[in-house]
């Protein structure tokens, strides 16, 4: 088991998962060192700060650059447990190799070699994603049992297509790559879906609460595209990374999706939760309609053809047999997550 008179190191501390993680690591008594890339932007750590606030002595800051070799030594001292959550999630990208790639990529190599440099580190959690598991939605069709497990790989995804997937895919296999070559410490790793759910912050410039703002603000209204998500709660998905640092036979790779969704199936849900408040949509977009607009709006042919109108399934029992995880219902997730955006006031009418 994890000393809890030993920190915990959580890097990317003021990310949408990594807040709940650090959150509910503090509501279970643990210490708490986290990593931010700039401590006086205290937009993006505000919410950290009130958490600091609540838990005095038990949550301390410190700065690191995922692309600087050493930059997580000084955090890093003296804990048993390192949940690795900081990488870019961004899908419209103009360099992906300098946005995503470098730091996905290296600073995975940054904090495991300093895992390997730190005597007292006995295990990693690591913040994949169902990316690193398949590409495009059309990928399913290779599969053996028509179903996404963790025994995938994904093989599609480059610097030009689904870079993000890439970054991700890349960065965890490094990670098993580097593990592989030590004995001091073990990795188990968190493929999550979709997350989405309530934020612990007010910003809006995470894909998760962007796409969920957009729905509700009327930007689907015309109809939405047939686009299916693996999704899980962003709580749940935090819930994991902690079973995952504190399960002692907990092991390998946990695919987090409570279930598929289309992007109607979502907004039906939230009309369900709130009859008649948002300009949702209530019509599928035609495919063809996409590829005539597409290419303005960020969608490349090869995306659609490959995504647009093919559903997924995962396979998520593994969570549920090597973490005992259980998983919150998505249309409480969405409502909660609407009323924490309303109640922020970061609904535009």
């Amino acid at each position: 088991m994890i000393d809890k008179n030993k920190p915990v190191l959580v890097t990317g501390g003021s990310g949408y998962i990594a807040s709940h993680i650090i959150q509910q690591l503090l509501e279970q008594g643990y210490k708490i060192n986290t990593t931010v890339r700039n401590k006086s932007k205290m937009a993006k750590v505000a919410h950290l700060m009130l958490l600091q606030e609540q838990y005095p002595k038990h949550l301390r800051f410190y700065e690191a650059d995922l692309l600087k070799d050493g930059s997580f030594e000084t955090a890093m001292t003296n804990c048993e447990l390192v949940i690795h959550t900081a990488s870019p999630f961004k899908l419209n990208v103009k360099d992906a190799q300098k946005e995503l790639v470098d730091p996905a990529l290296k600073g995975t190599q940054n904090v495991l070699q300093q895992a390997n440099q730190t005597a007292t580190v006995k295990r990693v959690v690591l913040t994949s994603s169902v990316v690193a598991i398949y590409g495009d939605a059309i990928d399913l069709q290779s599969t053996e049992g028509n179903q996404f497990t963790e025994h995938e790989w994904n093989t599609t995804s480059s610097l030009r297509h689904q870079p993000y997937a890439y970054s991700k895919t890349l960065a965890e296999r490094e990670a098993w790559d580097i593990q592989s070559k030590q004995t001091q410490w073990d990795l188990v790793v968190i493929n999550p879906g979709f997350v989405l759910g309530p934020s612990l912050s007010k910003r809006t410039d995470g894909e998760s609460t962007s796409f969920i703002l957009q729905l509700l603000e009327g930007g689907f209204k015309s109809g939405a595209p047939a686009l299916y998500f693996g999704a899980a709660d962003v709580r749940d998905v935090a819930k994991a990374h902690i079973l995952a640092g504190t399960t002692p036979t907990a092991s390998g790779r946990h695919i987090l999706v409570e279930n598929t969704y289309s992007m109607l199936e979502m907004s039906e849900m939230i009309e369900q939760s709130f009859p008649n408040k948002y300009k949702l949509p209530t019509k599928k977009l035609p495919k063809f309609l996409l590829f005539l607009v597409g290419p303005f709006i960020g969608f490349s042919w090869k995306f659609i053809s490959r995504n647009v109108e093919h559903p997924m399934r995962f396979d998520n029992t593994y969570s549920q047999k090597d973490l005992g995880l259980s998983y919150r219902p998505m249309l409480q997730t969405l409502k909660e997550q609407a009323e924490q955006l309303e109640a922020d006031g970061l609904i535009k009418r």
